[in-house]
Formats: structure tokens, sequence, C-alpha cells
């Protein structure tokens, strides 16, 4: 009985011992990394090109170098049914940007008509609201 008792007390003390040395270890590491108070944001950082940016003009832009005003109704995104699904494509007609797998049976006979035409968007969360609103 005396043996077992020994033995469990050493094998407790192994997993302290390793437990508080990991803990300790640890500690150490995560202090080396974490920028002192001395060290500004900027030396942490790397450094980025500014990048340009485009708004519609009635949009204030704050702490930007380069702003080029967005042509009001530019029309880039093109969603028309193709064989019996939903395609979205650029804005020369010619590459596709998004495979939706809508079956265009999904909205209304008055809908499926403009689909079939196709209609233009200028950005493509107005496509994603647009058919967000008839499948859901």
């Amino acid at each position: 009985m005396k043996k077992y008792n020994i033995c469990f007390l050493l094998l407790l003390g192994v997993v302290l011992a390793g437990l508080l040395t990991g803990f300790f270890l640890n500690r150490d590491f995560g202090e080396a990394k974490s920028p002192t108070a001395s060290q500004s944001q900027e030396e942490t950082l790397p450094e980025m090109e500014p990048e340009t940016e485009t708004i519609a003009e009635d949009r204030v832009v704050m702490n930007q170098k380069k702003v080029k005003p967005v042509q009001k109704e530019e029309k880039q995104y093109l969603l028309v049914s193709e064989d019996g699904f939903l395609l979205v494509f650029g804005s020369h007609g010619k590459e596709i940007c998004l495979y939706t797998h809508i079956p265009i049976s999904d909205f209304p006979e008055s809908e499926q008509d403009k689909l079939r035409q196709g209609i233009w968007f200028s950005v493509m969360e107005e496509i994603y609201s647009y058919l967000e609103s008839y499948t859901s």
C-alpha cells in the first residue's frame, strides 16, 4: 500500500511540475510577441499603399488620398436566364461572374419575362438583394 502512495505522489509531482513549466514558458512567449507601450502601431504594421476607391459624388470620404467619383447609373452586371437557370455576366456580357443555380420557374411570370431579356445592375449587392427578395 505504501508503494502505491509513493508512486501516486511522485506522479502527481511530475504532472504539476510539467503544468507549471508549460504555464510559465507560454506566458513568457506571449509577452514577447505583444508590442510594448513604447512601440507605436506604425512599427508593428507593414506599410501599405493607399488604394483608389470609387464612391458616389454625394458621399464624403475622409482620409483618402485618391478618390474617383462613380458615374451614376453605370451598369456592370447582367442577370439573365440561360437554359432555365439564372447567370450573372460581367459588363462585357462574355464572362460569367456567378452561377446562381436558381431556376427561373421560382419567379413570377412578369419577372420571368424581364429575366429572359436580362436585367442590368450596378453592383453585385443589388443582385443578391433582388434574388433574395424572390427566393426567400
